[in-house]
């Protein structure tokens, strides 16, 4: 065995040191998420730039103020929830555009894992012209997100969309989510452009927000001949959208009947059928079946009271009256002045115009009316009041 003086042994050991010091470096830097090529500039002594777009490529280790930059300003990019934004710009090293399309990718399978969650949040928003309006029903978990402007925006969207690819006929046509299958879209909004399927828009949107959100249902209202179409919405965040929405056709028979006064009357009988609930236009439109079964619970009411057979007939017709009063809209008395009906508001109306003027049809829409409850695809049940 070859001999070797003390101080070779002494350089041998103080020439190790800094080899392991130099492996133990690599070994924390990798565990720190740096790169070979990094750390080997490092150890080179070259200068490694200090930009962030650099420096966040190749370490976690980006100071806590440029993290809350990175946050806020993806969250702004994506309106998607913090938690979600945060985790995907640390799984990305903090590369803002990587992070940007993880989030998406993330998105999308989180919107379809909570796609089976109750949406009974959300808005109302109603597209109209001259002779035709819509109104579509976007639901989502909570109040908060209705109040999203992307969720907004889309709401808005949708009731265009609804509007513009349906031609003039019907005068009164529900539809539910089966109505804009394959029905593409084109969006202009920052965080939400470009052309797409309805179902893809409803999707990202729902990615974004972190929630389920979903279409449920719409309707459309026509006028058949010279008349109006009117709407009023109610808990209004912009115009156009709200969580109730009252809608109705009045109609001249004259079609040289200026619509000025139509339309004032209009809007403020929309009102009224927010505040009023009417399920019918008129007596002779509320079915047989329904007035013998309201009929029926009046009677057994009036069997307790104890009176004779004859005040019990006088008491089941007026409280019928009153039935009537309640539900039909021409017998229900007018909410800008209780003293007097919807029935004498159009005589009143007719007179004016010179001619007589009629309800087509109306509709009441509640966000997240009936969810929970049986109901049918086209969202059938809030319609009874339609003629």
């Amino acid at each position: 065995m070859p001999s070797c003086s003390i101080y070779e042994m002494a350089w041998g050991q103080g020439a190790r040191r800094p080899i392991l010091g130099l492996l133990l470096r690599a070994q924390q830097q990798a565990a720190r998420g740096y790169s070979s090529s990094a750390f080997q500039a490092r150890t080179a002594g070259t200068h490694v730039p200090q930009n962030a777009a650099f420096f966040r490529r190749f370490s976690s280790e980006v100071p806590a103020s440029e993290q809350m930059n990175l946050i806020k300003q993806l969250r702004e990019r994506t309106s998607a929830p913090i938690k979600d934004v945060k985790a995907s710009l640390v799984t990305c090293n903090w590369d803002i555009e990587a992070a940007q399309k993880d989030l998406r990718k993330r998105g999308v399978v989180l919107a379809a894992k909570k796609s089976s969650r109750t949406a009974a949040e959300g808005l109302l928003a109603i597209a109209q012209d001259e002779k035709r309006a819509a109104v579509v029903e976007l639901n989502c978990e909570t109040d908060f997100v209705a109040r999203n402007d992307v969720f907004q925006y889309l709401a808005a969207s949708l009731a265009k969309k609804a509007l513009s690819a349906k031609g003039p006929g019907e005068l009164f046509l529900p539809f539910g989510p089966e109505y804009f299958e394959n029905m593409s879209i084109n969006l202009d909004h920052p965080k939400l452009s470009g052309e797409t399927t309805v179902q893809s828009a409803v999707t990202e949107v729902a990615a974004m927000v972190g929630e389920n959100v979903k279409f449920r249902r719409g309707f459309m209202l026509s006028t058949s001949a010279h008349g109006v179409v009117s709407s009023y919405m109610h808990t209004c965040p912009q115009p156009g959208l709200g969580r109730i929405a009252g809608l109705v056709t009045l109609e001249a028979e004259d079609s040289s009947a200026l619509l000025d006064a139509v339309k004032e009357v209009g809007s403020s009988i929309a009102m009224h059928i927010v505040a009023a609930k009417p399920l019918f236009v008129s007596k002779e439109l509320v079915s047989a079946a329904a007035v013998e079964n309201e009929r029926e619970i009046l009677r057994t009411q009036a069997q307790s009271s104890g009176k004779s057979q004859m005040a019990m007939d006088k008491m089941v017709e007026g409280r019928l009256r009153k039935y009537f009063e309640e539900v039909v809209l021409m017998e229900q008395k007018y909410v800008v002045n209780d003293s007097t009906n919807i029935k004498t508001v159009l005589n009143d109306l007719s007179k004016e115009v010179g001619c007589k003027v009629t309800v087509g049809n109306f509709i009441r829409m509640e966000v997240g009316e009936g969810i929970g409850r049986s109901e049918t695809a086209d969202g059938s049940e809030a319609v009874a009041g339609a003629a």
